[in-house]
């Protein structure tokens, strides 16, 4: 590797968050309730019954924390809009307020030079969809996606050229809809499925609509990506792995990607009669709307195995007990395994980064697409020292590791437009609660209390800010 090489220019060094697990101000200045802050406040269903009320408080931090963004160097910020923040009731009447506060947060990030991307769905479905029509189970969501969408482009187009219509699709419809671990917490294989098309086609609509409002921007959904890997040689184990990679990986990114289902998975559910009930024309708007990049969040690898067992939901780690992860799968074709050969963190998810580098450059040669790593980082107990400093040099090797991968897989032919850290801040980390901390910055607030919520810089931070600087020369 030349000492001399460098990312291309123009890449796009980034991190992200969600509105949920950052702003707080659950109820103020007109915010109507979403999904999570429901569902949150159900007993036993996140880690000591913590919630997203107060999270970080970025919706009052928001200038200091583009003011530590600007000091790294940050060349772009994702994060995603709150439906019921601009629409408390989901549709109708719009909340000015809250158009307010994402009006002052862009302009906050434009006078630091720091280019804005838009999540506009990042789980916080607003409650009132929920309670009128069932949510995502209904095509109705579809209009009203379009109307939330349509607002957000005609709003922030003007100044916003990057956006991410759905973040990982993948993962709250499998956690809402099959292991009941997030809202609204169904357990129906049927209903998972049928959601999903509602989704796509909201996502599709989302893009034909932006063409024309936002015709200079680039649009793309997120995708939660983890490329699967057989246990052994074996046949049956490559079996495993090559379905557990259709229908966990391509029966979303074929949708987006080819406006199309893979094959054998489709022929599998028709068999079993719970394969999404497909209208007259949605086909047809799936193939039409072309997202331009498709967004990676990637954390880890999975390792599969042939499923001789009925294993369907396996225990998931939501404490930070490393072990406690049990298997998962589908009876009769895959299930999860932990693989000897890779470290994992105290929450069982595996440390992979050439992981990161194989799923780019399949992706690549599947789809021949630009990718954004909207996601990747890593969730660990962090210590503030008692003069205030936070020495997390495991992070600083996990992201140098992954984006050293990243640099060989752009070497290989991979078009990768940036890459963003989860996260910039700590912040509230759904089932885990605040102890599982993923940030630059540490945020001094724990389970029980929310202290002040004051910022303080970690070794990571002033680590990124030096790859910046020297646009990932310093990686060699």
């Amino acid at each position: 590797m030349s000492e001399n090489k460098t990312f291309p220019k123009d890449f796009l060094w980034s991190s992200a968050s969600a509105a949920y697990q950052i702003e707080g101000a659950w109820s103020e200045e007109g915010k109507g309730p979403s999904i999570w802050d429901e569902f949150s406040k159900r007993p036993g269903k996140t880690y000591q019954a913590t919630n997203g009320d107060i999270a970080v408080d970025h919706y009052h931090k928001y200038k200091e924390d583009i003011s530590l963004m600007a000091e790294q160097g940050l060349k772009a910020y994702r994060f995603s809009i709150s439906w019921p923040r601009i629409f408390p009731n989901g549709s109708g009447q719009i909340n000015q307020a809250g158009l307010a506060f994402y009006n002052k947060l862009i302009d906050e990030l434009i006078m630091f030079k720091i280019e804005p991307i838009i999540t506009l769905y990042h789980w916080d479905l607003p409650l009132a969809l929920q309670e009128d029509y069932g949510g995502w189970e209904s095509r109705k969501i579809i209009d009203d996606f379009k109307n939330f969408a349509e607002t957000c482009f005609k709003s922030f187009g003007d100044r916003v050229k990057f956006w991410v219509t759905i973040n990982e699709q993948n993962y709250f419809t499998t956690n809402g809809y099959l292991t009941k671990r997030h809202p609204p917490g169904l357990a129906d294989e049927k209903v998972f499925y049928q959601v999903n098309h509602h989704a796509f086609l909201a996502n599709a609509i989302a893009i034909e609509s932006f063409r024309k409002l936002v015709p200079k921007g680039k649009i793309g959904p997120s995708f939660a990506y983890s490329p699967s890997y057989p246990k052994s040689g074996k046949p049956e184990d490559i079996n495993a792995a090559d379905k557990a990679e259709d229908f966990l990986n391509h029966w979303w990114c074929d949708a987006y990607l080819r406006g199309c289902y893979p094959v054998i998975p489709l022929k599998e559910l028709q068999k079993n009669k719970v394969a999404p009930e497909i209208l007259s024309g949605d086909m047809e708007l799936l193939k039409k709307a072309k997202p331009d990049f498709l967004g990676i969040n990637y954390y880890q690898t999975l390792t599969y195995t042939t499923n001789h067992e009925s294993i369907e939901v396996g225990d998931f780690n939501t404490t930070g007990i490393k072990g406690t992860m049990k298997s998962s799968g589908r009876p009769n074709w895959y299930k999860t395994v932990m693989n000897k050969y890779l470290p994992v963190t105290n929450w069982d998810w595996h440390i992979d980064p050439l992981g990161l580098r194989l799923g780019l450059e399949r992706l690549t040669s599947r789809y021949n697409i630009p990718i954004l790593i909207t996601e990747n980082g890593m969730g660990e107990f962090d210590k503030l020292n008692e003069d205030k400093t936070i020495n997390d040099s495991y992070r600083i090797k996990y992201l140098k590791d992954h984006l050293k991968a990243c640099y060989k897989a752009i070497e290989n032919g991979v078009e990768l437009w940036g890459y963003c850290t989860w996260s910039f801040t700590d912040l509230y980390s759904w089932l885990n609660g605040y102890q599982k901390r993923y940030g630059f910055i540490y945020v001094d607030r724990d389970e029980n209390d929310p202290k002040d919520c004051k910022r303080y810089k970690k070794d990571s931070f002033y680590w990124y800010k030096k790859i910046i600087e020297s646009n990932g020369k310093d990686l060699f």
